[in-house]
């Protein structure tokens, strides 16, 4: 996680869990900083299952939760622009995927239209339940609440079913490309391609 991303403070988190209003089977809302700790249980899973094939399994195994965890602790307590937001997937009460959308920083962007989702990952004993999907749309549908008129994702150029999920829901590849040093040394070097949508209504 590069940006920070910032939601603000609920105005009372005592009451989470005490309701006895029905919940729902699964939901997209924004996210608690209360929850910073299963967002980095679940990047660090998701990022084992997408690099694997990329990267040496120790320096897999060696990921740590909660190092991700604190970054977005501090993001979600101190809130930056006020188009950064984090949202979470629900399977009842239990957290099961989650997406960070900011304004675009990439070269060629435009930051006043231009949204990047830095991350989407959903847990992978969670996947093929529908809330990659529900996380998506509500991707868009807070990026065009926000006033965004273009949204982009970096996605691995050999991941061809996440390729594959963008794909399928409109999104195509814009022809930008880029490639990753991830140690600074030249040797591991990971491909990655850019796709894009248009948030705006089709009937608009």
């Amino acid at each position: 996680m590069s940006s920070d991303f910032g939601v603000p403070e609920p105005a009372n988190l005592s009451s989470m869990g005490a309701s006895e209003d029905p919940i729902a089977e699964s939901s997209v809302r924004l996210a608690l900083p209360a929850e910073a700790d299963a967002i980095g249980e679940i990047q660090v899973a998701a990022w084992r299952r997408s690099y694997e094939n990329l990267l040496p399994l120790d320096v897999l195994a060696d990921l740590n939760p909660a190092q991700f965890a604190a970054q977005w602790r501090a993001a979600l307590l101190a809130p930056g622009e006020a188009r950064n937001r984090v949202l979470v997937a629900l399977a009842g009460r239990t957290l099961v995927g989650f997406a960070a959308i900011t304004a675009s920083d990439d070269p060629d962007a435009d930051p006043r239209h231009d949204a990047l989702v830095a991350e989407l990952a959903v847990d992978p004993e969670a996947t093929r339940a529908g809330h990659g999907s529900r996380l998506l749309n509500a991707v868009v549908d807070t990026i065009r609440a926000d006033g965004f008129s273009r949204v982009t994702v970096w996605v691995n150029s050999t991941d061809d079913v996440l390729r594959g999920f963008y794909t399928e829901s409109g999104w195509g590849a814009d022809g930008a490309h880029r490639e990753l040093d991830l140690y600074g040394d030249g040797s591991v070097r990971v491909k990655q391609i850019r796709l894009h949508t248009d948030p705006t209504p089709a009937d608009d």
